[in-house]
């Protein structure tokens, strides 16, 4: 699951009962024969992701998924991969066919509302057999999604089809949102503080890095970029004073004991929590971390995939100075990427990355068990700057435009 999650665009994903043509509608839908099409049932196995360009909305992924109703050992492992691929999910569309309505639909329907995935319904084949009345009315006992009866055997409600898509997908997935937005002013100047270690890819920047960059001149502000090394330089020389500085989470002391302290300070880990994590939840739970006691496990998230070097934050770094903070003798689980089903309860607080691989979506339902389940979460800059002793300052620019 973990490479779906390195796709920002919007995902919509299609299901139904085996052999509803879930495939010909994706393949109508982008034009293209890139969904294996078949009248036998159970063709399709994994989620299947295709890139798409949806007019309105822009580009996307739609996902399709193995047959609900599949049956033996495999099927099973094919259903649970389609109910799976639902917390990845930013629209749904359910297919239905011969007017067949119950079980299998209530439930996913039932999943859609749980994983918060708006949706739409599909009467597909309506030139075989067109909705029936009756239906719509057992529909309606259930659901007020848009139902929209629908072939591909010609293209000629495909045009509805995409509107009902436009109406439906949230605003949010598709547009891109600010990570500074209300934060900052045009003309200020904003200061980047960005460490270079062995982490960091040879010859370029990581992304959080250029997103913010990006950002800041989408703001039309004046962007300065630094290592930690230049900083002392840069307020000795009395350079322009900035209206904020952003700085990697590691360095939360060192860049804390330069910065004046009329100066806004804040992480790139904090500024994408805000764009695209739990952030009042990571508000909520960050003090969790004074709390912590011997025996008790913290479970860290990281969202991609990487070689781990011995500078590794969420595998070294953070495990070393949680301990080193509470004095007590903690346990730590390290998970990568989205896969996997997670037993939230043996956890006393999770902390999770920044997220800059993966979608809002993607990272609200990951953290979706813990929240349910009354278990305290964080990300990695809260949680370093609470334990540095400056949450109070590098939460400041968020809290005043709450305000």
């Amino acid at each position: 699951m973990t490479a779906k999650g390195r796709d920002l665009k919007p995902h919509i994903g299609i299901f139904g009962r085996r052999n509803n043509g879930k495939s010909s509608i994706i393949n109508l839908i982008v034009n293209q024969e890139v969904a294996i099409v078949s009248d036998k049932p159970g063709t399709t196995t994994d989620p299947v992701r295709k890139s798409i360009e949806i007019f309105g909305i822009g580009p996307a992924i739609i996902v399709d998924t193995a047959g609900i109703d599949d049956s033996g050992e495999l099927g099973e492992k094919r259903i649970a991969k389609t109910y799976e691929a639902l917390k990845t999910i930013d629209c749904a569309i359910l297919v239905i066919v011969n007017n067949e309505f119950g079980f299998y639909e209530i439930e996913l329907i039932k999943k859609f509302v749980e994983f918060n995935i708006p949706y739409i319904i599909l009467h597909n084949k309506s030139d075989l057999k067109p909705l029936n009345p009756l239906t719509t009315e057992k529909i309606r006992q259930y659901s007020k999604a848009a139902l929209l009866d629908f072939t591909t055997q010609n293209n000629s409600n495909l045009p509805q089809l995409i509107e009902l898509l436009r109406k439906t997908i949230p605003e949010t997935t598709y547009q891109k949102p600010s990570l500074l937005g209300g934060v900052v002013r045009p003309d200020e100047v904003v200061l980047l503080v960005t460490p270079i270690d062995s982490e960091a890819p040879d010859g370029r920047m990581i992304l959080p890095q250029v997103m913010a960059i990006r950002d800041v001149l989408d703001n039309d502000c004046i962007c300065v970029v630094l290592k930690e090394t230049h900083l002392k330089q840069y307020f000795d020389q009395q350079m322009p004073k900035p209206q904020l500085v952003i700085t990697d989470s590691q360095a939360f002391a060192f860049v804390n004991s330069i910065v004046p302290a009329d100066v806004p300070l804040t992480s790139f880990s904090i500024v994408f929590a805000r764009l695209r994590g739990d952030f009042e939840h990571y508000k909520a739970g960050t003090p969790a971390l004074s709390r912590l006691n011997d025996g008790d496990k913290v479970l860290i998230l990281e969202s991609c995939t990487h070689q781990v070097s011995c500078e590794d934050i969420g595998r070294h770094k953070l495990p070393r100075w949680i301990r080193e903070f509470t004095g007590k003798n903690i346990e730590f689980e390290i998970v990568a990427g989205l896969s996997g089903i997670i037993d939230m309860h043996q956890y006393s607080l999770v902390i999770q990355c920044g997220g800059c691989v993966v979608t809002r979506k993607q990272l609200i339902n990951r953290l979706k068990p813990a929240v349910d389940a009354d278990i305290p979460v964080s990300n990695y800059g809260m949680a370093i700057a609470w334990m540095n002793g400056i949450f109070d300052r590098v939460m400041a620019p968020f809290n005043s435009l709450e305000k």
